[in-house]
């Protein structure tokens, strides 16, 4: 029940954090420097690692919960192209009443420094289609609109900046190196670019909302990412956003279609291996 509070109330401190990294430390025989969050139905990137030790989130001290279907609820270590990764086969998102800020924080210490999103989302922008791959370049935060900021509260220093910038949230050399991947690959056919716009959930939009947001500039919307990117950001880490677009979002009212849990992870499991392969080829390029 502590625990719960902590997660609900945003309470961890410094020390907590600490202890989280300090177990897993004592655990591995080498530090990551690249953590991949794994979106709905993308756990299989952490399948890509060599020489894995995993970790049952229940089992990690301080450590929340993943609650969605899709998520496995592991954080696995291992090397992918001689690179030392973390994956994390669960994400936590604003609806299952968490706060956002502790995987990242802890990736910190544990010595990350570059951090790879991906997401399911739903395409807003017309010239996307069911099956695309998209870079974030860019995201409107409308949980923050909401006062909803996993950096409100005490700032700590040992982390970050009071008034972090995100201008730059997304390097946009790992923009470039995305892109060449995907060349390489012959996968350009299929990596678009665009704004990401995250919602609190766990509903899906309304075709109101969804015509909004397109307005808005926002070509992909998703409940989850935004929140990581910001802590991340706020530490000093550098990030890659990919968004896999699993439906495309209802624009007509008097379309018949509604998207659902099933259709998302039904489109991730047709384009993970091009997903896994994109990452995997962008590492070695790191």
């Amino acid at each position: 029940a502590e625990n719960d509070l902590k997660l609900l109330i945003y309470f961890y401190t410094y020390d907590d954090y600490k202890e989280t990294a300090n177990w897993l430390l004592t655990r591995i025989e080498r530090h990551p420097t690249v953590a991949i969050i794994c979106g709905s139905g993308l756990g299989g990137l952490a399948d890509l690692l060599e020489k894995k030790k995993t970790f049952p989130y229940e089992e990690i001290p301080n450590f929340p919960r993943s609650t969605v279907q899709g998520h496995a609820g592991q954080l696995v270590f291992g090397e992918l192209n001689g690179k030392q990764c973390i994956c994390m086969k669960g994400r936590f998102h604003f609806y299952e009443g968490y706060s956002l800020t502790f995987p990242v924080r802890v990736f910190c210490l544990l010595g990350v420094e570059t951090l790879i999103v991906t997401n399911a989302a739903g395409g807003l922008n017309p010239e996307f289609h069911v099956g695309d791959i998209m870079v974030i370049k860019d995201h409107i935060n409308m949980l923050g609109f909401a006062g909803q900021n996993p950096l409100c509260g005490p700032n700590d220093e040992r982390f970050g900046v009071r008034f972090p910038s995100m201008s730059d949230a997304y390097d946009r050399d790992l923009w470039r190196l995305a892109q060449d991947a995907a060349r390489e690959q012959g996968s350009s056919a299929f990596l678009q670019q665009g704004v990401y716009c995250v919602l609190a959930g766990p509903c899906f939009e309304t075709v109101a909302e969804c015509r909004l947001l397109q307005k808005l500039g926002a070509d992909a919307v998703g409940m989850s990412t935004v929140p990581e990117v910001l802590v991340a950001r706020h530490c000093g880490l550098r990030v890659l956003g990919l968004s896999l677009i699993t439906n495309m979002a209802v624009m007509d009212y008097c379309s018949t279609k509604c998207a659902n849990h099933e259709e998302v992870l039904e489109t991730t499991h047709m384009r993970t291996q091009d997903l896994q392969k994109l990452v995997s080829s962008l590492i070695v390029k790191l």
